[in-house]
């Protein structure tokens, strides 16, 4: 008894140090830094565009100064008075998708990107980074946030979307918040839109190991309408008005479902806590798309749309790599073989040991071939959109194939880490 006595009060006590360091610097409010991510792919640069605030902080209050994952983004904010890092994370963007990409080469783009740190009650400075797929620093920004500034936006008091929460749990303190916001859903379609964004808590918990943490979300479904019904898809000429203006053909990838008009998803959610964000498009086009800390698009009326949006959450939520790979494929080569990439689920062993080499069971052939298949966790050849050179765990998984029944347990260790990290 005296013992689990200790254990709370140490647990108690934990608690108490992260909700100080947290109300010693920041207030229960949303700090939003808009950028604008401008260039091509010899060089790019950061704009900041716009400050906002949004009542009440719904992120984590706890590892306020660690990065959940490296990523090709970061943020930085300091303690101006101090310099002491107060809050970090990371990020990946579309923009940075695009300058891999033959188009990049010949022009020049800018893209929006919307972030949300918790609102600092001092003078804070804020340094943000961009890095390359070879983990070098290809564009930074630093500049100071004061609290009292007068231009800072108030958004999210006045008029909030309607919005209904489909699983709730705990809250924004207690759990991690899934905004899932309508996409091409004229008004009289909402009450459709509810029964898809329902589906997608069902989904997700149909699967390992969300299955188990399902207790650690929220889950809010945003009624965001559109003009027209559906979403645009280029290569049919069929161009749509819609609330985020997503299409298809991102990249002239046909199936790549992306918008580049965060500002309007932001503030769509603007007074609704969320830290991770679904958009259902109303189409029954396959495809989809999900950019690590950032957003994920789905198809709500494809057959295809329980193994996708499952999928794409991966990416958004957990940062999991893709482990296909197409001869073909528009993203082919996008990562070096002779640097780790960043992603849990993917190497190059250069540094296998920071990925799965614990998993692997004893004498388990590097590289693994197909014929080694009776391994569960092995270091199969082929991911990332290469054939060659990266490597995934599995022959099989929810990350490669829409059949897949499963997530791979490598894959599955990484989503557990990131809630821990979120929650605990």
């Amino acid at each position: 008894m005296k013992k689990m006595f200790i254990a709370v009060w140490m647990l108690m006590s934990i608690g108490n140090i992260h909700a100080q360091q947290f109300n010693k610097y920041f207030s229960d409010q949303t700090l939003r830094i808009d950028y604008i991510f401008t260039g091509n792919a010899h060089e790019q640069q950061i704009s900041l565009d716009e400050l906002s605030t949004t009542p009440g902080w719904a992120g984590r209050r706890q590892h306020l100064s660690e990065m959940p994952l490296k990523s090709h983004g970061q943020i930085m904010m300091r303690d101006k008075e101090s310099g002491n890092v107060i809050y970090a994370t990371s990020f990946s963007s579309l923009f940075q998708e695009w300058t891999a990409t033959d188009e990049a080469k010949e022009v020049t783009k800018g893209f929006e990107n919307c972030f949300q740190l918790p609102f600092p009650k001092q003078a804070a400075e804020v340094e943000i980074k961009l890095m390359n797929y070879r983990h070098e620093v290809t564009a930074s920004l630093k500049h100071t946030v004061i609290p009292t500034d007068i231009l800072i936006h108030q958004k999210g008091k006045n008029h909030i979307t309607p919005h209904k929460y489909m699983v709730k749990n705990g809250s924004p303190e207690e759990c991690i918040d899934i905004a899932i916001l309508a996409e091409g859903y004229r008004p009289e379609e909402m009450e459709m839109f509810y029964e898809d964004a329902a589906k997608v808590s069902e989904f997700l918990f149909s699967y390992e190991p969300f299955k188990s943490l399902q207790d650690k979300f929220n889950f809010v479904a945003v009624a965001s309408p559109s003009t027209d019904s559906g979403v645009s898809i280029p290569k049919h000429g069929d161009w749509k008005s819609t609330a985020f203006s997503s299409n298809y053909s991102t990249f002239y990838s046909d199936r790549y479902l992306t918008t580049s008009r965060l500002k309007a998803v932001h503030d769509a959610l603007a007074g609704i806590p969320h830290e991770h964000i679904i958009v259902l498009a109303n189409t029954d086009e396959y495809g989809g798309g999900g950019i690590y800390n950032s957003l994920m698009l789905a198809a709500a009326h494809h057959s295809t749309f329980r193994p996708v949006v499952v999928h794409e959450f991966g990416h958004s939520f957990a940062g999991l790599a893709d482990e296909y790979f197409y001869d073909d494929d528009v993203m082919s080569g996008s990562y070096p073989t002779d640097i780790e990439p960043w992603e849990p689920n993917i190497t190059t062993l250069v540094d296998f040991k920071s990925k799965w080499q614990d998993m692997l069971k004893k004498n388990t052939p590097i590289p693994t071939t197909l014929q080694d298949s009776k391994y569960s966790i092995g270091v199969y050849e082929g991911g990332g959109y290469s054939s060659k050179g990266v490597y995934r765990p599995a022959f099989d998984c929810r990350m490669r194939t829409n059949s897949s029944p499963e997530f791979c347990e490598v894959c599955k260790r990484a989503i557990k880490r990131i809630v821990a990290f979120y929650t605990e």
